[in-house]
């Protein structure tokens, strides 16, 4: 290596001397690979930060989950009436109690690959306390639901077996409502009013930050603002549907289920049941099992429907892997075309400085010092605008965060990688021109 320093190091001198006698030229030379740069690391940045997102969801959605919803009935195509085909058919309207904590219980049974289950009871109402008041919603729920969703505690305990059993008002709150109402005590042990009825906190769960697309897209949202009670104790000491439900079964035979007080929210006495598979590759078939298993609970009503979350969610991470790579092309497009500027530059360059080059080889400068000489000036002018990228890349990446709110993830490979390929641009679009300095015959350069 000393060798070669001393070798060539008066030709690298040389070529350092002329980027810095034509400042101007060297910085537009550099424009290419400095925009290059920047942008392969920015793209790949917002990448990663739109895959942590999704890891992020994929754990607040919880792993190996099944969401059972309610929706509008719509009767089984393959079940309906038609008769023998012989005389006038006759069409029967069918119905379902919707979803239940029996849908729940029987899933949990009677399914081996099933590990949790839990039912999911919501409704709006307003906490009040020392004439404080915040709007809040009541979710019934179980243990397990803690579990499903990675949720854990910052004070206190879940419910006991007991105080769900025998529906006890007590309550698990979020952070804002401790913040609101207890913000100088300790919560734990004290009575907060819900409604009409007096809960006392037992628990307060971790504050979870979310995003609008998770609530969006996957039903999921903060529990921040959330009263959880045991599912129990909403039906017994807030509201039951189910019972609304049975009152009006013999109403809505009688107009054949068009009265219009038959909405989906009055007739299911759970607004979700969450169920946690116990091996990912079960999920699918799981789904499938349950999917069938209801249909005949409820009548051969398709009034619920299953959905899984981090199918859904893998799905999207697939897209925006596809995105990514797209974004990585267009990126690395750009280090190409500021090689090919370089290019461009160098040989123009080279044209200009013509009697310079012949004034080097008339008095001894072999083809190979011209060579090293203009591949140096394009090699340093690479790496110059290399550097310079990588601190603009970071420079973009962190005002992409603060103006359009979008996670960013600064990797050191993608640094590694745009720096390595301006170097590379810079040598391999840099030896052309180095080459055809060299061919020029000293006698002829001279004339210039």
């Amino acid at each position: 290596m000393k060798a070669i320093i001393q070798r060539y190091g008066h030709d690298i001198l040389t070529g350092i001397e002329s980027i810095f006698a034509n400042k101007v030229k060297s910085l537009l030379t550099a424009l290419g690979i400095i925009f290059g740069v920047a942008a392969v690391i920015s793209m790949l940045a917002i990448g990663n930060g739109a895959q942590q997102e999704i890891l992020e969801q994929i754990k607040m959605v919880g792993v190996n989950n099944i969401v059972i919803s309610p929706v509008a009935g719509s009767e089984n195509e393959n079940d309906s009436d038609s008769g023998n085909g012989e005389g006038p058919q006759v069409s029967t309207k069918k119905f379902s109690k919707g979803l239940t904590l029996l849908d729940a219980e029987a899933i949990a049974e009677i399914i081996p690959t099933v590990e949790r289950v839990s039912p999911v009871i919501s409704f709006n109402y307003s906490a009040i306390l020392d004439g404080k008041s915040k709007p809040v919603v009541l979710e019934g729920i179980n243990n397990n639901y803690f579990r499903l969703f990675n949720i854990n505690l910052q004070a206190g305990k879940e419910f006991t077996d007991e105080q769900m059993d025998k529906a006890f008002p007590v309550c698990v709150i979020g952070d804002n409502i401790r913040q609101v109402f207890f913000n100088q005590q300790d919560p734990i042990g004290q009575y907060i009013k819900c409604g009409e009825v007096w809960l006392q906190v037992v628990g307060v769960v971790e504050r979870r930050d979310f995003t609008a697309s998770a609530s969006d897209e996957l039903g999921i949202s903060s529990t921040d603002n959330k009263i959880f009670v045991p599912a129990k104790t909403v039906n017994m000491r807030f509201r039951n549907r189910a019972l609304i439900r049975a009152d009006e079964v013999e109403a809505l035979a009688a107009s054949g289920g068009n009265n219009e007080n038959n909405k989906t929210e009055d007739i299911n006495q759970l607004d979700k049941i969450i169920v946690q598979v116990a091996e990912t590759e079960y999920l699918s078939s799981t789904s499938e099992v349950i999917r069938r298993m209801l249909l005949r609970r409820h009548n051969n009503l398709y009034d619920f429907e299953v959905t899984i979350p981090e199918l859904l969610l893998k799905q999207q991470q697939r897209t925006k892997n596809i995105f990514n790579i797209v974004l990585g092309v267009i990126a690395g497009i750009s280090l190409l075309v500021g090689g090919i500027g370089i290019m461009n530059i160098m040989l123009a360059s080279v044209m200009e400085r013509i009697r310079e080059i012949g004034v080097r080889q008339a008095i001894g400068a072999s083809r190979i010092d011209i060579i090293v000489q203009f591949l140096s000036e394009s090699t340093i002018i690479s790496v110059s605008g290399g550097i310079i990228g990588i601190f603009l890349g970071l420079a973009l990446s962190k005002i992409i965060t603060v103006v359009f709110d979008i996670q960013t993830i600064i990797s050191a490979f993608s640094i590694i990688i745009s720096f390595g390929v301006s170097v590379i641009v810079g040598i391999t679009f840099g030896y052309l021109p180095a080459k055809r300095a060299s061919e020029h015959d000293p006698v002829n350069s001279l004339r210039y």
